[in-house]
């Protein structure tokens, strides 16, 4: 029986494979760990090592001692071990040893590579985008309920803003003076044409989603103050014509005065706003 040549330094497993062979065959079988480590002054798991290296070259000899040393490597492994009580002065073993690689990434757990995952993630983000489910589509909403509802303010919102027109100066007025001398227009119409159509072209741009993010902001402030402003000259004129006054006050016929100014400023901005943009519809 030969043991292990006494060093400071660890000895490899290469050095220490041809000594537990030799051990083996004295021992006429595979020796347990606990066995190894005491010959040998090693440590667990060079001992484990060996036991592997020594069962893969004993079956290779001979399948019955292979299946002999694999049940006493058992039973040696469930046997509790002992301290050894080894001489520190002539050598030391430091702990932990080295591991060879190839069992240092045999006992590291298996984890999938990060790379996979990601394609695997990504096909099926694609694969939902790419399959959605189809939207229901129902009947149309008929539109002759708005025209139903739109006439009757028509003729209300026509009248007050005509009426506030000849309270604030609107009148009759010859466009074609010694052209067409008996042609007559009255401006007061121009009111509720300029003031309510904007407001109702305006809401329809901001409400379509299908034009570019300024001019949709735009069309959204100016169709709320078109219609905030129409909604004041209602409640002006009806209040004048409740206290008898034949003229409007003089800040009501400045307000009024420049609404045909302001109508065709904010018209001219919008038709640029949605001609010149970015095509982006979201900023």
């Amino acid at each position: 029986m030969t043991t292990a040549t006494k060093s400071a330094y660890p000895v490899p497993v290469d050095d220490l494979l041809p000594q537990a062979r030799q051990l083996s065959e004295d021992l006429g079988e595979v020796p347990s760990r606990n066995r190894l480590m005491s010959e040998l002054r090693i440590g667990a798991k060079k001992a484990n090592t060996l036991l592997d290296l020594l069962g893969t070259s004993t079956a290779q000899a001979s399948p019955s001692l292979h299946l002999v040393s694999a049940a006493d490597s058992q039973g040696a492994a469930d046997e509790p071990t002992q301290p050894l009580a080894e001489d520190h002065d002539t050598e030391q073993i430091p702990e932990p040893e080295p591991v060879e690689s190839g069992t240092a990434d045999a006992d590291e757990p298996e984890h999938p590579a990060p790379h996979s995952a990601r394609e695997s993630v990504g096909s099926e983000q694609v694969s939902v985008h790419a399959s959605p489910e189809p939207s229901p589509v129902g009947r149309p909403v008929p539109r002759w309920p708005v025209l139903l509802l739109a006439l009757p303010a028509f003729v209300a919102i026509w009248s007050g803003w005509v009426g506030l027109g000849g309270l604030t100066g609107f009148g009759i007025v010859h466009p074609l003076p010694g052209i067409w001398s008996g042609f007559e227009v009255n401006t007061a119409i121009t009111l509720p044409i300029g003031v309510e159509t904007y407001a109702a072209y305006a809401l329809r741009v901001w409400l379509s989603g299908r034009v570019p993010y300024r001019a949709r902001r735009f069309a959204k402030i100016s169709a709320l103050g078109s219609l905030g402003l129409g909604a004041l000259g209602q409640i002006a004129y009806h209040l004048m014509t409740a206290a008898g006054m034949t003229t409007a006050p003089w800040w009501i016929t400045t307000v009024v005065a420049c609404l045909p100014v302001a109508v065709l400023g904010m018209g001219a901005a919008l038709t640029h706003l949605l001609h010149t943009d970015p095509p982006e519809v979201s900023p």
